[in-house]
């Protein structure tokens, strides 16, 4: 299996980074129509800086399936963000490891702060990306930037002004709809049922849980996809 040799040195230290350069020369598939396939994305997750957005498209180039997550700050290797790519696309959707080739195709949006462009952080998650794919039995496809300038899909050049990495902010206010419900937030401290877990942490021998145990990601939120229209690859 390709550890990911870092492309930019000629050390012989396994770092899983891609270039801008190897990744345009791989054959990721191009997105039909990238602006509407974008805009559907953000108004899906409203992912905020520091945010990734993992897609599915099916075989008829619909988005099937996604879901968002925040990767915790430390990570920056290619190896993590593939294992927090591999989980989340498990989530989603099933495996396609028996079909004789890839018949859907993985799409990764990653929304962050700074200039736009290519940067080593976005070659880890162009690694993991490719490597996630092979091991769930997808196509690798497009990597996209979103940050303050626009989107940019790295590797074939287009791009846009909106969405942009403060979009988010635009988009409608979901915090009133998942807040606990009134009684659970006055009812005294040792019976709110819906907080007693952190507040009175049982004692045992399975209680406890390990860091390992916790992924190596903040989840955000999965989309359920209606395919309406055509937006994915050609």
């Amino acid at each position: 299996m390709d550890r990911g040799q870092n492309p930019l040195s000629g050390s012989s230290t396994p770092r899983r980074v891609l270039d801008q350069e190897t990744w345009a020369a791989s054959g990721i598939p191009l997105l039909r129509d990238p602006r509407e396939f974008v805009l559907e994305l953000h108004q899906r997750h409203l992912p905020q800086p520091g945010t990734v957005v993992v897609a599915v498209l099916d075989a008829l180039h619909h988005l099937a399936a996604s879901a968002s997550f925040t990767p915790w700050p430390h990570d920056s290797d290619g190896w993590q963000h593939r294992n927090a790519l591999l989980a989340n696309l498990r989530r989603i959707v099933p495996h396609d490891l028996r079909l004789p080739e890839p018949t859907r195709t993985a799409v990764l949006l990653r929304c962050r702060d700074g200039a736009p462009g290519w940067t080593e952080q976005d070659g880890a998650w162009m690694w993991a990306l490719r490597d996630a794919a092979m091991l769930h039995g997808l196509r690798c496809g497009a990597y996209i930037g979103l940050t303050p300038a626009g989107w940019q899909i790295l590797g074939d050049g287009r791009n846009g002004r909106k969405p942009h990495a403060g979009s988010w902010a635009d988009g409608p206010v979901h915090t009133v709809t998942e807040l606990p419900p009134r009684s659970a937030l006055e009812a005294p401290r040792g019976r709110r049922t819906g907080l007693e877990p952190a507040d009175q942490p049982e004692q045992g021998a399975g209680a406890q849980r390990s860091a390992q145990s916790d992924p190596p990601w903040i989840p955000a939120r999965v989309a359920a996809a209606e395919p309406t229209r055509r937006t994915g690859t050609r």
